[in-house]
């Protein structure tokens, strides 16, 4: 009987000096993954203001990496609190199996949304610049209104505002007509 007590006893405390130092480990996870969100996401905004980026394209790449980071300190929890590998494997394999299904019948969402993110790093084009885009079905002479996740708005001469996807702007050949053009044509907008 005392014998019993005691094992009890000693499992007790293991368990609570395990837990401890899984409680300590993911405060340390947890504020490291703080600090790499606000290096990276002062580092997108220094960069997308020296850019002339506007504001609700940045906070769409934080949110971006916001995400992205949330799902490593989730991965990394499952290692801590001791999920093995085989069961990470199997939870994984079914989610991207699930997640490949879906995103197969929405490609071109996701097409979009990777089309945005190369655009806000790398775009020669910015809000209120007159483009042309050469398209031999649909040809626009447009100024950018405002960029977002999954198309531009472009206001055509006439007034008319026009959605343009992003991965269709990376595809097709553009021009660039006049720089901060929307001040010059106010009375279109």
């Amino acid at each position: 009987m005392y014998l019993c007590k005691t094992l009890k006893l000693i499992q007790k405390t293991m368990f609570s000096e395990m837990l401890h130092i899984q409680l300590i480990i993911t405060g340390i996870v947890l504020l490291s993954l703080l600090i790499i969100r606000a290096i990276t996401n002062f580092t997108i905004t220094k960069v997308a203001r020296k850019n002339g980026i506007n504001e609700a394209r940045i906070r769409l790449m934080r949110r971006y990496v916001t995400v992205t980071l949330f799902l490593i300190a989730i991965l990394i929890e499952a290692f801590v609190f001791g999920a093995g590998l085989k069961e990470l494997a199997l939870i994984f394999s079914s989610v991207f199996a699930i997640l490949g299904i879906a995103l197969f019948a929405i490609w071109s969402i996701l097409s979009n949304v990777t089309s945005g993110i190369i655009m806000f790093f790398n775009f020669p084009y910015k809000v209120g610049d007159k483009i042309e885009i050469h398209d031999k079905d649909f040809p626009i002479k447009a100024i950018i209104e405002d960029i977002r996740a999954f198309q531009l708005h472009l206001r055509l001469d006439d007034g008319d505002l026009v959605t343009y996807p992003n991965n269709l702007m990376l595809q097709k050949a553009v021009t660039l007509l006049k720089k901060d053009a929307i001040e010059d044509d106010s009375h279109a907008v």
